[in-house]
């Protein structure tokens, strides 16, 4: 039993809180990567589409999908990996999908994923919401008879 709480400790102090819920499937994001060159550390943008996230806790890792040129370029990160500056999301994609392995056969623009719609709720202060009001009932008006006239 003292392995595991260790373990867990362990975990817990290397995980990134903040990038779990920063992101999700079909978004448009650009991943900050570390990149050390001998004595120089310098940061590269990969920017591109979520197609997948896998794993759970500190093993869990997302694969990032590109183009370029008519190439497709993929990319798997741990999620929390130290190499990793930040994770900026550009625009949230509307996907009913938990991994989008299908973009990998399409090229061009039927690469795009729609954009979701943000649905800013405003808030509602107190006294900005008028009273429900009685409904009106029509009134029935008495029904007129056809008035008949006979020619003789």
């Amino acid at each position: 039993m003292a392995n595991n709480s260790i373990a867990e400790l362990v975990e817990k102090s290397t995980m990134k809180n903040e990038r779990l819920k920063a992101f999700k499937i079909g978004d448009t994001v650009d991943v900050h990567v570390k990149i050390v060159e001998g004595e120089k550390e310098r940061i590269q943008i990969f920017s591109g589409i979520v197609i997948s996230r896998k794993g759970s806790g500190i093993n869990e890792s997302f694969t990032v999908r590109r183009l370029v040129g008519s190439e497709g370029v993929e990319r798997v990160w741990p999620l929390h990996s130290p190499s990793l500056e930040k994770i900026e999301v550009k625009k949230s994609g509307k996907v009913r999908r938990a991994k989008l392995y299908y973009l990998r056969e399409r090229v061009g623009k039927a690469t795009r994923v729609a954009e979701q719609e943000e649905q800013g709720v405003k808030p509602r202060v107190a006294g900005s919401v008028p009273p429900p009001q009685e409904k009106k009932h029509k009134e029935s008006k008495p029904e007129e008879k056809p008035v008949v006239t006979s020619a003789k």
